[in-house]
Order: structure tokens, then C-alpha cells, then sequence
């Protein structure tokens, strides 16, 4: 009795044994100290399509004289990373093979290998894995929340302020926006301020400077690229318009965009779908698009620079931004604003000289609001006192004239320079107009005559 549960016990052992090795994926080859073929398991067969009963009972010297099994017999040694094909089958393996010793005694080998193919199968899966992870990472980056909302856009001038109500007008729909006016005037701030007050303000934002792109890269930059889809793209890129699905796109300096991506970006307006380079795929996009320029768009036009129909998409709902010089009612408050922030974030204390506004406010601010924050920054970092003085502004500004520095002007020149500085003081409408021509003694109809002369308007 005790014999035959021995058996018993040996035969639920070997089949318990037989059904681990057989639930593995890699392939199992057992031999004896001869060579002799003793075992392999049903992942041999699956991986090198050769039936057990053609292996069993061959020896390993005649099937696989150069095999890991081979091998370890020979120098009674392990084996591991050794890479072969499979004698009768073209499958090649990538194998590890050890002795099997009993009492010191080597009675055997076994190899466990796998089909190179799958581990290519998943460097593959892996190297895509982590291009998924780069795009991932490179689109979170990119993912950065609009900054400003409409208590950032400092000033009370009617005209600025009415760019505000028409901004706020925009955000309760997703029209799309172009925001046009001299570069400094805040395009930007008033893109990000309508995403924020818009249904997508918690979606992404996504900037691009159509401008500061090359030419060569924007197009991938805005619609993204496949894998091999020209030279050099060694990884699936995704696009802006795709980051910012769900959100905004804003399309700064659109005027200097192409004529070809004008052409793809009225099919992205028209269709609401982007294509990638490389691909045949259209991929529907939810987008709401803000463009801005400092170029007149219609001037363009008419030069053949911008098309016509995608100038009237984008211009849908128009933002035009005026100039500094034209909001100067606005210059106290925004150095106040200015002055304060800089202070804050330089841990500093500075002040300005009553004089220095006057100066502010007769200088013709080229730069717009940019300009004004530029300067006054400079002077905040350079200045050694606490107080910045009228003399300090002068030396930083760039002249309101040739006045400033002592260059010989034609009398011509010198009447213009007089006539800016005199509609700067009193403001370009009528009643600035008449108090300019008062102060310069001359008539209004002769101011317009001098307008138009030397080619002064608001904008100048």
C-alpha cells in the first residue's frame, strides 16, 4: 500500500510539475548528461513549431550542436543572453541554459528561451510607449492656463474701454476674435482674458507666435506630424490645434502668416478638423480661435499678402486696440499699476518724481504699454535712490523729438515736431485739434492743410 501512494505522490507530482512548465510562455528543453532530449513543453512547440514527439528522444549534440544546451554540456557552465535559431525551425531565440547537478554530479541541462521576435514586439511597444510619454509630457507643458483676466486690463479711456465690452461680449460665445492695434497695446492680455471669461476657461491655452516661427517648422508646429512623415521626424508630434482642443488657440501675428497655411487654417475654420503631416486621418477638432496682428489685414488683402475669405472669418468679432498715445488720460493710473508690481517683485520701495509723468505724458510711447513697463522697470533696477527723477526718465526715453539732442533740423522738420507735440498735449479729436491751432497760432483749416502735408494722423 505504501508503494503504490509513493506512486501516487510521485505522479500528482510530475503532473502538478508539468502543468507549471506547460502555463509559461518560454519555451522549456530538458536533456541528460548524454545529450538526450527528455522534455519540452507546449511553448517549445508554439514557438518553434516543431511537435514534441519529433524532439523527444534526439540528441541535442545532432539537433542543436551550437545551442545554449550544447553548450553548458560542453563546459558544465551557465549560459544566459546566448541568441541562435532553432535547428529546424527558422525561428531564432534568445536563450538562457543551465546545468543540472546532483550530488556534485551533473546529470542534465535545461534551456529557457524566447522568440527574439516577441521581445522585438515589445521594444517596439516600449519605444512607443515612451514617445507617447514624451507627446504626453511636451503637451502638459505647453497646457500652461491663461494668465490675465479683465481686472488686468488697467485703464478707464473710452475707447479702451470699449474694447473691454466688446471683449466681454465675445467670451459669452466661442466666435472667433481678431484683436488688431499697434504691437505693446495688450493684444494678448485681452486673448487670455477672453478664454478665462469664456465655457472654456478651464480648457487649455495654447499660444503661437506666428512671427517668431520659422517658416519651415509653423506648419508642423500648428498641425503636428506622423512618424517618418519627412526627414527628421523620428517621433509622432501632436499639433497646436490638437493641444488645444477644447479650448483656445491664439494665433499672434497672423498677418504673417503664409499663403499656404492661410489655406489650411480657412479649412480648419471651415470643417473644424486638422490633418497632421504624413497622415490621410482628419481628426475633428473643438477649437476657438483668437488672432491677432499689428498689420492692417485689409491692406493685405488688397496686396494679395492675406486671402480675403480668411480674412473674414477670423474678423467675425474685431478688437481694435488703441495706441498709448491716443489713451495718455491713462498714464497715471498704469504707472501706478506699474510701479507698484515692480516694487513688489524686486523688494523695493521706489517712487517717482511728481515731474516724471509731465515727461510721461509728452513722449510720443512708440512702444506702447510695453514700452512704458520696459522703462520703468530699467530705471527701478538701475536707480540708487529711492526717488527716480524727471533727468533719469530723460536720459532713458528715447527723444519726444530731434529736439533732444542737439541736431540742426529743417524748419519743415521742426514744423511737424511742433505740430505732434501740440496734438500729443491737446489730443487728436476736434477739440484737441482747435486747442493745437490755437496754441501754434494758426487757423484749423490751415492745421488740416499741415496734417495732410506731412501725413499726421492718430496713429502717427
Amino acid at each position: 500500500m505504501k508503494s503504490i501512494e509513493r506512486l501516487l505522490k510521485i505522479k500528482e507530482s510530475k503532473e502538478q510539475l508539468d502543468a507549471i512548465l506547460n502555463a509559461t510562455q518560454e519555451g522549456i528543453e530538458i536533456v541528460d548528461k548524454d545529450g538526450t532530449i527528455l522534455y519540452v513543453n507546449k511553448a517549445f512547440t508554439e514557438i518553434t513549431k516543431i511537435p514534441a514527439e519529433k524532439r523527444m528522444g534526439k540528441n541535442i549534440f545532432e539537433v542543436s550542436n551550437d545551442g545554449g544546451l550544447s553548450e553548458v554540456l560542453r563546459t558544465k557552465a551557465p549560459v544566459f543572453g546566448k541568441l541562435n535559431e532553432i535547428s529546424g525551425s527558422n525561428v531564432e531565440v534568445l536563450s538562457n541554459a543551465s546545468p543540472i547537478f546532483i550530488e556534485n554530479q551533473l546529470v542534465g541541462a535545461v534551456v529557457v528561451f524566447r522568440d527574439i521576435s516577441d521581445i522585438q514586439r515589445m521594444a517596439k511597444k516600449l519605444e512607443e510607449s515612451k514617445e507617447e510619454i514624451n507627446s504626453l509630457r511636451e503637451k502638459l507643458q505647453q497646457l500652461a492656463p491663461a494668465k490675465f483676466t479683465f481686472p488686468d486690463l488697467m485703464g478707464n479711456n473710452p475707447q479702451f474701454q470699449q474694447c473691454i465690452k466688446i471683449a466681454k461680449q465675445a467670451a459669452a460665445n466661442s466666435a472667433t476674435v481678431l484683436i488688431t492695434g499697434e504691437s505693446g497695446t495688450g493684444k494678448e492680455l485681452f486673448a487670455h482674458a477672453i478664454h478665462n471669461h469664456s465655457k472654456r476657461g478651464q480648457g487649455p491655452f495654447i499660444k503661437v507666435n506666428c512671427a517668431a516661427i520659422p517658416e519651415t517648422l509653423l506648419e508642423s508646429e500648428l498641425f503636428g506630424y506622423e512618424k517618418g512623415a519627412f526627414t527628421g521626424a523620428l517621433n509622432t508630434k501632436i499639433g497646436k490645434f490638437e493641444l488645444a482642443h477644447g479650448g483656445t488657440i491664439f494665433l499672434d501675428e497672423i498677418g504673417d502668416l503664409n499663403i499656404t497655411l492661410q489655406a489650411k487654417l480657412l479649412r480648419i475654420l471651415q470643417d473644424r478638423e486638422v490633418e497632421r503631416l504624413g497622415s490621410n486621418k482628419t481628426k475633428k477638432i473643438d477649437v476657438r480661435i483668437i488672432a491677432a496682428t499689428n498689420h492692417n489685414l485689409l491692406k493685405h488683402v488688397e496686396k494679395d499678402l492675406f486671402r480675403q475669405d480668411l480674412f473674414y472669418r477670423l474678423n467675425v468679432i474685431q478688437i481694435d486696440l488703441p495706441p498709448l498715445r491716443e489713451r495718455k488720460d491713462d498714464i497715471p493710473l498704469l504707472v501706478d499699476t506699474i510701479i507698484r508690481k515692480i516694487n513688489k517683485r524686486l523688494g523695493k520701495n521706489i517712487i517717482l518724481e511728481s515731474k516724471v509723468l509731465d515727461v510721461f505724458l509728452q513722449y510720443d510711447w512708440p512702444g506702447n504699454i510695453r514700452e512704458l513697463e520696459n522703462i520703468i522697470e530699467r530705471l527701478c533696477i538701475l536707480s540708487e535712490n529711492q526717488v527716480i527723477t524727471s533727468h533719469q526718465v530723460q536720459i532713458h526715453l528715447k527723444p519726444i523729438s530731434k529736439f533732444a539732442n542737439d541736431e540742426i533740423l529743417s524748419l519743415e522738420e521742426m514744423e511737424r515736431q511742433m505740430i505732434i507735440r501740440a496734438l500729443h498735449k491737446y489730443g487728436y479729436d476736434l477739440k484737441g485739434k482747435k486747442l493745437a491751432a490755437k496754441k501754434l497760432k494758426i487757423s484749423l483749416a490751415t492745421l488740416y492743410n499741415k496734417l495732410d502735408k506731412y501725413q499726421i494722423h492718430s496713429k502717427n
